[in-house]
């Protein structure tokens, strides 16, 4: 299995605050892939940037992904579709300088279309042409001289496009309307915004076995095993997502996931872009999540091959050998349980009260043996002086 982790965004303990210096921070954290967030709009003064980190990212092998901007009206009217379509051929071309390998965008509310077959079809057209847009930057021959400084662009495959999870009711983009148009547009990815789906599933995602149904759920959709994924914790009310927070602070863990990827994960191949507020904070959290569940699944393992060496040694079958521990267990704790609820005796509860009372007639006792011992002395003195005047 291969996971990849990394904020979204250059990293807030980064002080030149650029993105190549952000992916060099990135690595010394052992972390090994980043978003590159362009939020409104994509500012040609970054250019520069975008071609060093390119470059690096090229010589590397350090996974680069871009964000389209947030805010998109692609089931908009004829204008607004226009300024959301400009918008996304000026992020095709920042991911092309940067080596992006994912381009995520969002696709905005339903605006005069109800959900189903119109408002999909219509989102299978635009993507269709996003994807042929991206095909003919990269890989495309005719333009090698052009790209000299861009040999990503014709020594790898092209970006895919990613089409984003929505966490809010009135927002195209439920987990089955992503997964429907990834199906029909070749060339593109479903983006599975955990916080999203878990937000407008009312807090869908609690266990590993709701992780693992999802993905099964895409896979049999839609085969193949890579993903791209976001994860944050999320505060969220009525099926939808208010805001993103930190992942300890959420109902929505990352400790189930690891646990899935760990035990029945190796079939995959996932990118997991952390959108905490933490940024790279939270994604080293959610890698020592992982290094943790597979140090429990290791030790399991090695559990199990004790338990089986030890069933051979008995000339016991290993399953036997089992559920004769699973029974002693039970046994064990049913008698600790049934310990617990057993009501104290009387004597034993009369003792302690007399045992708690103790100090005081004591303190008691030592004071009358203070005062009679003082009376002695006084009378002894009496005594002394008596003596002294006969």
């Amino acid at each position: 299995m291969s996971l990849r982790l990394g904020p979204a965004g250059v990293p807030l303990s980064c002080k030149g605050r650029t993105i190549v210096e952000g992916m060099d921070d990135i690595t010394s954290l052992g972390l090994e892939t980043m978003e590159i967030q362009t939020v409104r709009s994509v500012q040609p003064k970054h250019f520069d940037q975008y071609w060093q980190a390119g470059i690096l990212s090229h010589k590397t092998d350090f996974e680069m992904n871009m964000h389209g901007p947030y805010y998109a009206e692609l089931l908009g009217n004829k204008r607004e579709r226009g300024r959301s379509l400009a918008k996304m051929e000026a992020t095709v071309q920042a991911a092309k300088v940067i080596n992006a390998r994912h381009i995520v965008f969002h696709v905005g509310p339903y605006m005069g279309y109800s959900r189903g077959k119109d408002a999909n079809e219509q989102i299978a057209n635009i993507f269709s042409g996003v994807v042929e847009r991206t095909r003919e930057l990269w890989g495309d021959k005719s333009l090698e001289e052009q790209h000299v400084a861009f040999p990503w662009l014709t020594e790898d495959e092209p970006a895919l496009i990613g089409i984003e999870t929505s966490g809010r009711q009135e927002l195209w983009g439920t987990l089955e309307e992503v997964l429907e148009v990834a199906n029909h547009v070749e060339g593109t990815v479903p983006v599975l915004n955990m916080a999203h789906i878990h937000a407008r599933g009312h807090g869908r995602l609690r266990t590993s076995e709701d992780y693992g149904e999802l993905f099964d759920m895409v896979r049999e959709r839609l085969g193949g095993k890579t993903f791209y994924c976001h994860f944050s914790g999320v505060e969220h009310r009525m099926g939808n997502a208010m805001h993103y927070t930190q992942v300890k602070k959420s109902d929505l863990k990352f400790e189930p996931l690891a646990e899935f990827l760990a035990e029945d994960g190796d079939w995959l191949d996932v990118t997991v872009i952390s959108d905490s507020p933490l940024l790279e904070h939270d994604a080293m959290f959610m890698k020592q999540q992982y290094e943790r569940s597979q140090h429990r699944l290791l030790e399991k393992k090695a559990r199990d091959e004790r338990r089986i060496k030890l069933a051979l040694q008995q000339g016991l079958d290993p399953e036997e050998l089992a559920a004769r521990e699973a029974e002693e267990k039970a046994k064990r704790l049913a008698a600790e349980e049934a310990d617990e609820k057993k009501p104290e005796p009387k004597s034993q509860k009369k003792a302690a009260k007399e045992k708690k009372s103790e100090p005081k007639s004591q303190k008691k006792a030592a004071k009358e043996k203070k005062s009679e011992s003082n009376d002695d002395d006084l009378f002894g003195d009496s005594d002394d002086e008596d003596d002294d005047l006969f």
